[in-house]
């Protein structure tokens, strides 16, 4: 049975359509992500979906009693504490007896004082707030506008899978991949006052896209073609030559599974090893400071030509602090921090640089540079900004006129444009839809220098980067062979006895931390071992891809095969090993 039918809607703000004639349907338990560019519409929808915004014409009819709960990106907040907010008037042991209320409040306000003002709270503390209380509530629909905005990776695994748990429709409008996926069983995309419709997730929605294309350019092709015969003959001239069709009739996933690998890791490796020569970053015995706490200490890690790393951490463990003495923006409290002598670094925080308002962003983009080289291919300004999303007219629109996402995506373009060889990047994805994501990493494939990225977009970050180091909190960084699920899971084991926040006594305090069993000297000893086991594996891992690639051209030789083999097997027992003795260490630092 369908909660709400929407009939022939149509919705305009002046010039601007944004639904046009749109009619569909949400049954229930449909779980449906809302995909699209920014300002395409994503929200209206779901804003006239859920009742809030009336259309100009066309029907919205829902179910008799429909409840409908809605996450807005900006909500008010009223002059109360944070569980009068999030709980109401409540009994504790009413809320407190509630199997999803304390499975929401664990995994969204762990560790918080409900007694505290809401007033007194950060905007992302706020949302998590705003949600919180969405989600201890009972409906029938459930509308959520950029859920995973200010939640760190930990949180949207966990709303990922309270979501899939919970019974009611959902509706939910996120430029976070990993996200869709995860949740949603079915897609909208908002597009030039349309809604089209696919089966699945993310992934799915990808698959059947590419299908659409493919067989809609193959029937653009014989069209022309008949097109081309007609004239021929209504000239009586010889006949025109028609070009045979471009694209096969074959499934999309057939098509997509001949695809390259996105990059080719070992001849970007080789290209940015000669841009940047053996020295990139050289971190020795760092430590960073936040007030009179420590985030890191004893750091010693080297950034190597061609490195793509992922960092992720707890709230508060230091990444962006980290970034910024990487890039030199900040002292060291101690120890060094050294760049190569060919090192372009380029760093984009999170914070918006500002540039004139009447300022027009081809002409911000030109004064940095005019043409660009990414891979082997030259591209000017004005194309750059059009795959950055900046289209025609849109390139000559006064800066002041922009989104924050657009002004976010021209801060991200004109540091682009500077051809940096190495890149600080610090949740890049704030404020970009899908599309712009998908160009963005489509560049960073054909670029070879040396990455490090903080981002909560998972889907980002395993697209982007090679491997994953954590700051789990105990001051020095963590190699991660399993990647995200490995932090989630040791994020786990570390927070498997957190409790369910309450309303605390006034000067009652929090239990201080356990002490650690090995001393400093011991914890650094290993710590050093780890990076020196987690560098020859680095080293394993290049050469069994040249020997992989070696052996592949090579194919029909085997006396060099028989050259080839032995070193692969030896390579291949040797990272068993280190990988075993990486475990070991780890262990016993209780990582």
């Amino acid at each position: 049975m369908n909660l709400v039918n929407l009939q022939d809607v149509s919705l305009a703000y002046g010039p601007l359509v944004l639904l046009d004639n749109v009619s569909l349907g949400v049954e229930e338990g449909d779980r449906i992500g809302v995909v699209g560019r920014n300002g395409g519409g994503k929200t209206t929808l779901v804003s006239v979906l859920s009742g809030r915004t009336p259309p100009d014409s066309g029907r919205v009819i829902h179910n008799r009693g429909l409840r409908v709960g809605f996450l807005h990106q900006r909500d008010s907040y009223p002059d109360t504490t944070v569980a009068g907010f999030v709980l109401g008037d409540r009994a504790e042991h009413e809320w407190a007896g509630d199997p999803r209320v304390r499975d929401v409040l664990r995994g969204l306000l762990s560790g918080w004082d409900l007694d505290a003002p809401m007033a007194a709270l950060s905007g992302g503390e706020r949302r998590r707030a705003t949600l919180a209380r969405l989600l201890t509530e009972t409906h029938d629909l459930i509308v959520l506008d950029e859920p995973t905005n200010h939640l760190d990776i930990e949180a949207i695994a966990w709303l990922a899978q309270h979501m899939r748990s919970r019974k009611e429709a959902l509706a939910v409008v996120t430029h976070d991949r990993w996200f869709l996926d995860a949740v949603t069983t079915r897609t909208w995309e908002v597009v030039d006052g349309r809604v089209e419709r696919y089966e699945g997730g993310y992934a799915a929605y990808v698959l059947a896209k590419a299908e659409r294309q493919r067989l809609a350019a193959a029937a653009e092709e014989r069209r022309q073609n008949l097109m081309r015969k007609e004239l021929a003959w209504l000239r009586r001239g010889p006949p025109a030559r028609t070009s045979k069709p471009k694209f096969r009739i074959e499934a999309a996933n057939t098509l997509i599974a001949n695809e390259p690998p996105p990059r080719d890791t070992v001849e970007l490796v080789r290209f940015a090893g000669s841009r940047l020569g053996k020295t990139v970053i050289d971190v020795h015995d760092l430590r960073l400071d936040a007030g009179e706490r420590t985030l890191i200490d004893h750091l010693t890690w080297q950034l190597g030509p061609g490195d793509r790393i992922g960092l992720v951490g707890v709230n508060g463990s230091g990444k962006t602090t980290l970034l910024r003495a990487l890039a030199k923006e900040r002292a060291p409290d101690g120890g060094t921090v050294r760049h190569g002598t060919t090192v372009n670094l380029a760093h984009l925080s999170q914070n918006l640089t500002e540039l004139a308002p009447d300022r027009r962003p081809l002409e911000a983009v030109e004064e940095i540079r005019k043409h660009v080289t990414i891979g082997k291919k030259e591209f000017s300004a004005s194309q750059m900004l059009e795959r950055f999303g900046f289209r025609g007219e849109r390139q000559w629109t006064p800066i002041g006129d922009l989104s924050g996402g657009e002004r976010r995506r021209l801060q991200l373009l004109r540091l682009l444009m500077n051809e940096p060889n190495v890149i600080l990047l610090d949740e890049p994805t704030n404020d970009l839809d899908i599309e712009t994501l998908t160009e963005l990493e489509d560049l960073l494939d054909d670029w070879p220098g040396s990455l490090v990225l903080v981002s909560h977009d998972r889907y980002f970050l395993e697209r982007v980067t090679d491997r994953i180091l954590a700051l789990m909190g105990d001051q020095n960084l963590s190699f991660l062979p399993g990647g995200v699920d490995e932090y989630l899971d040791r994020r786990a084991a570390q927070t498997d006895s957190g409790e369910v926040p309450a309303l605390r006594a006034e000067g009652e305090a929090a239990e201080p931390a356990a002490t650690p069993g090995l001393s400093a000297a011991e914890q650094r000893a290993i710590r050093k071992e780890l990076q020196r086991i987690e560098r020859r594996i680095d080293r394993i891992d290049t050469r069994e891809t040249e020997l992989h690639d070696l052996m592949a051209r090579a194919a029909d030789d085997y006396t060099r095969l028989a050259e080839l083999d032995p070193e692969l097997k030896t390579l291949q027992a040797e990272k068993e090993e280190l990988e075993e003795r990486w475990l070991t260490e780890a262990e016993k630092l209780g990582e």
